[in-house]
């Protein structure tokens, strides 16, 4: 990502001490790893509730059939569908901040 490629108010926010680093590349992973951080804890936030909600965990929800014994419900239907979001999302996320702290280091 090239800062002329950034509008002049984008860079001026960039500016700002706050972000701390003085290297735009490193404010940008510095915020790009706080959004991941952000996204991941919701997903995790999510995947708690429901594991505290049905008393099992994602695999052994799934391995139980809790969807078919609940004879799909719309609410256990949505349930599942959000929680395998959430488990395939914090995977991604978790990727993408090995990577990002992997590339960050060299």
């Amino acid at each position: 990502m090239a800062s002329r490629g950034l509008q002049a108010e984008t860079r001026e926010l960039l500016n700002e001490p706050m972000l701390g680093e003085k290297n735009l590349d490193a404010k940008v992973r510095r915020l790009l790893e706080a959004e991941y951080l952000r996204r991941l804890g919701r997903y995790r936030h999510l995947q708690k509730t429901l594991a505290q909600k049905y008393g099992v965990t994602f695999d052994e929800f799934v391995k139980r059939g809790v969807t078919r014994q609940k004879e799909f419900a719309w609410d256990v239907e949505k349930d599942a569908m959000d929680w395998e979001s959430a488990v395939s999302g914090a995977k991604t996320i978790e990727r993408k901040l090995k990577q990002l702290r992997e590339f960050t280091r060299v």
